[in-house]
């Protein structure tokens, strides 16, 4: 039982004498959580010398409480009676840029109905924060928390947003960046003017001693673009530790009162009405001298830390970790040891995504199979987020010594996945760009949009019709994956009609360098609003993610509860799992990865043999066995539902 499960239990056999009485059950809830809290705080800044911090910390947490409006400190309550409402089969999500999507937030507002039309309740907005001008890292060079970058609207926008998102009962996340700041935010200022109390907020020297034996264990970030993790500021003549870039500055959060004053910028954050909140780069906040300063004990305690205190004063709300490390790293993230489910709720299933992207280039599922076997299962009060891509690039974040148990080898092989993708082989479909290619080690990462990375962009330049219905194919069954195997599903905005490769950016000065912006197209508004009337490559994508995203919320075994079994195919061309619930209420999803019809043996679907009379609940049409074996065209896949 994880603080939020204790938090339910209190909160319900409160019910009678307190009766949801807000202030009350906060008062509960400090003092549920309040040992933790301690135990924490003092696990990174030592009792002797941060006492007065600590008290200064409890004190702050009642004001941050009553900072939070009337309605939300409600919703709060009515999320912890509801459990853990964030592994719902319901939910279903989408990422965006607002001014890709619809200028701003005013416009977002207006295509609210888009959303219900395709079945997203769970929306993702990339930063709206306020940034530097020129490079600003996609808006999280943040020069603000909390406020709303005029180029999108107003804090009142947002306000009026997430009020209409919860009237219809949408989640929205927004990202908190809580490794850095931008080098114009009001902290950085002050201790560029020579203020020691904000100098002590960042990691900053005198000279290049200490960076320079932080150099020996730190790796390089993006090696091409900004080499080094060390920037010499002019004004102060001093180097400011940078792991990303060179106007990202890094918090120190060894000072206890960096700490203290993050929690409140967080508060504010989630005052606005935000659901979830992402973490950026939570595996970095932690420094330490001889290490790589990642995913360090003291970055899992760091975030615990947050989270027992967001539970304390805004328990509706949750985290996302977005934590794109290796995958027995991925899974501490949820918390671990005493801390285990009391981290954060939600992670990015990282590992499954690039595993995907290989089954594709490989056609064959066997790396998948030996690494999802390998991953402990994730403690039971968590969720995945599930996606095929997002707004960054698509990192190999596999491990080698699974590649090398398969019998093939590492390197190799991540040179064939990134050639396949990135135009260096003539017959692979995708039209995918390098994004930091590091030539000293062979690693680099992979850029473009679904469809253009799934052949659909070299298809229709070909003309070739059996090519174009082999991309759809693609597209729809990983699309599929991710709405039937386990947590919530992401999809990028754009792919959900199969938009391509967006160019624009190589004519934009401070956006032609990073590659990752070829996957950040426009909403193509133009095209959606002849989705009903045109039958071509957008439509057959849209009202085919429609119709999976309504079949996911029509059957409870796909909500997460740990509900899945993966099925040994014998085929190395097939992908087999099992969404598990009662007696026949289960789903099994069978997905083909080859580029020709394979067959596999009834057997190997258990009790979804003929047997059960199973339907394949997409189709809607009973299968068909034939001498024992079932036959998948290219990249079809099947959700198979057993006769009642």
């Amino acid at each position: 039982m994880n603080q939020a499960s204790i938090h339910k239990y209190l909160a319900t056999e409160s019910k009678k004498t307190i009766a949801n009485d807000v202030e009350a059950l906060f008062e509960q809830r400090l003092a549920t959580n309040l040992t933790l809290i301690k135990d924490l705080f003092f696990s990174l800044y030592t009792e002797k010398d941060h006492k007065n911090s600590f008290v200064k910390l409890l004190r702050t947490l009642p004001i941050l409480f009553g900072q939070r409006p009337s309605p939300l400190k409600v919703l709060d309550v009515q999320r912890i009676n509801e459990g853990n409402w964030y592994q719902s089969e319901q939910l279903v999500g989408m990422q965006l840029y607002v001014d890709h999507f619809n200028k701003d937030l005013k416009g977002l507002e207006e295509k609210l109905g888009y959303f219900e039309k395709l079945g997203v309740n769970f929306v993702h907005l990339m930063p709206i924060t306020p940034r530097p001008q020129g490079e600003n890292d996609g808006g999280y060079a943040v020069n603000s928390y909390y406020e709303v970058d005029p180029r999108f609207g107003s804090t009142e926008d947002l306000l009026d947003l997430t009020q209409k998102m919860r009237d219809k009962n949408m989640y929205l996340m927004l990202d908190f960046v809580a490794n850095h700041t931008s080098n114009e935010y009001v902290w950085a200022k002050k201790a560029m003017a020579g203020d020691p109390k904000y100098q002590n907020y960042y990691h900053i020297y005198p000279d290049r001693t200490l960076p320079d034996e932080f150099e020996k264990t730190l790796p390089e970030i993006f090696p091409m673009t900004s080499p080094g993790n060390f920037t010499f500021n002019t004004e102060m003549k001093k180097w400011v530790m940078t792991v990303f870039n060179q106007y990202q500055w890094d918090l120190n959060y060894s000072n206890p009162e960096v700490f203290i004053e993050m929690l409140g910028n967080l508060i504010k954050l989630a005052n606005l009405g935000v659901d979830v909140v992402r973490l950026d780069a939570l595996a970095f906040m932690w420094k330490k001298l001889g290490t790589v300063s990642q995913n360090l004990p003291e970055a899992h305690a760091l975030i615990s830390l947050f989270r027992m205190c967001l539970q304390v004063i805004a328990p509706g709300v949750i985290f996302l970790a977005e934590a794109i490390v290796a995958p027995k790293e991925i899974i501490k993230y949820f918390g671990s040891g005493t801390m285990k489910g009391n981290e954060c709720e939600i992670a990015y299933n990282a590992t499954l995504m690039a595993l995907l992207w290989d089954a594709i280039a490989t056609k064959k599922a066997v790396l998948l199979y030996k690494n999802i076997h390998s991953l402990p299962e994730k403690p039971k009060e968590t969720t995945w987020i599930n996606y095929i891509r997002c707004h960054d690039d698509i990192g190999l974040g596999f491990e080698d010594h699974h590649i090398h148990e398969i019998g093939w080898n590492a390197k190799s092989h991540r040179k064939f996945l990134l050639d396949y993708y990135c135009q260096k082989i003539d017959w692979s479909p995708a039209k995918g760009h390098m994004f930091m290619y590091n030539p000293k080690t062979g690693d680099g990462r992979i850029t473009g949009s679904a469809a253009s990375l799934l052949g659909l962009e070299k298809a229709l330049e070909q003309e070739d019709q059996s090519k174009i219905e082999q991309a759809i194919a693609k597209i729809i069954m990983m699309h599929g994956i991710i709405l039937s195997y386990g947590g919530v599903p992401l999809i990028y905005a754009g792919d959900e009609i199969g938009t391509l490769n967006d160019y624009s950016y190589l004519k934009v000065h401070n956006k032609k360098e990073d590659s990752r912006w070829v996957n950040r197209p426009h909403q193509d508004w133009d095209t959606i609003a002849q989705i009903d009337a045109q039958k071509n490559h957008h439509s057959q994508i849209f009202y085919s993610l429609q119709h999976l995203i309504r079949l996911r919320k029509q059957h409870p075994a796909f909500s997460d509860r740990n509900n899945i079994i993966l099925y040994e195919a014998h085929n190395p061309h097939y992908l087999i799992y099992e969404r598990p619930m009662g007696k026949n209420n289960g789903v099994l999803v069978v997905c083909n990865f080859d580029e020709v019809p394979q067959a596999i043996y009834e057997n190997t679907l258990g009790s979804y043999g003929s047997k059960a009379n199973p339907t394949d609940l997409i189709s809607g049409e009973k299968i068909t066995f034939r001498d024992g074996t079932l036959r998948l065209m290219p990249y079809q896949m099947l959700w198979l539902g057993k006769t009642k």
